[in-house]
């Protein structure tokens, strides 16, 4: 089984990843959790420059980029561990770029989903939880931060294309893609991932 995660920065995706994985490992369930983009040496480095404040990146070249980081990552990674029966948990995966690169930067949707296409070789998860925060509860928990990366300080502007870009996925592919408020506590947003978990596992 293949679990992605998704949302806007601040939606608790993270925390709930690393959840899901122990709830798996209680069950004696053998996992691989990874993030995007990272997860091998390659992917790591790409996303050292990707979030970096002391890079000027193109919106192609970041799109480029993290595509780059992904096939690099489901090549390795990703389908050997699915071939031998490992449940895969992804701290984001290609609908991020669908949201971010193309709602949130204005590129191309179509070249963006065929870009895509290459990237992950027919790799598509299985299960995607959209853990949906509306922006100004995001940039609340942001307030809350040390700092923040590159893309993080993007803007209210640009967040509000994101959320509408996984709005749009999440209603176009309603059988793979499940919107969870993400306001609520963590050990309930928690319950709804395991109880749907459940139904088809």
């Amino acid at each position: 089984m293949f679990i992605s995660f998704e949302g806007i920065d601040g939606c608790g995706k993270s925390t709930q990843v690393k959840i899901l994985n122990e709830y798996f490992i209680s069950k004696n369930i053998k996992t691989l959790l990874i993030r995007e983009p990272g997860g091998t040496l390659l992917s790591e480095k790409i996303r050292e420059i990707l979030l970096s404040k002391s890079f000027e990146i193109t919106d192609i070249s970041e799109l480029m980029l993290f595509s780059a980081a992904r096939n690099n990552l489901v090549a390795t990674v990703i389908e050997p561990a699915i071939n031998n029966g490992i449940v895969v948990i992804c701290d984001r995966f290609y609908d991020s770029t669908v949201a971010y690169q193309g709602y949130g930067r204005g590129l191309d949707i179509q070249k963006v989903k065929l870009i895509n296409d290459i990237a992950i070789n027919g790799i598509k998860p299985d299960i995607t939880f959209y853990l949906k925060l509306p922006i100004d509860i995001a940039n609340q928990r942001a307030n809350k931060r040390k700092s923040r990366d590159r893309i993080e300080q993007s803007g209210n502007q640009f967040f509000e294309k994101v959320i509408e870009g996984y709005d749009t996925i999440a209603n176009e592919e309603p059988e793979r893609v499940k919107i969870i408020s993400a306001i609520g506590s963590i050990s309930h947003i928690h319950s709804l991932i395991v109880d749907y978990i459940k139904k088809i596992h």
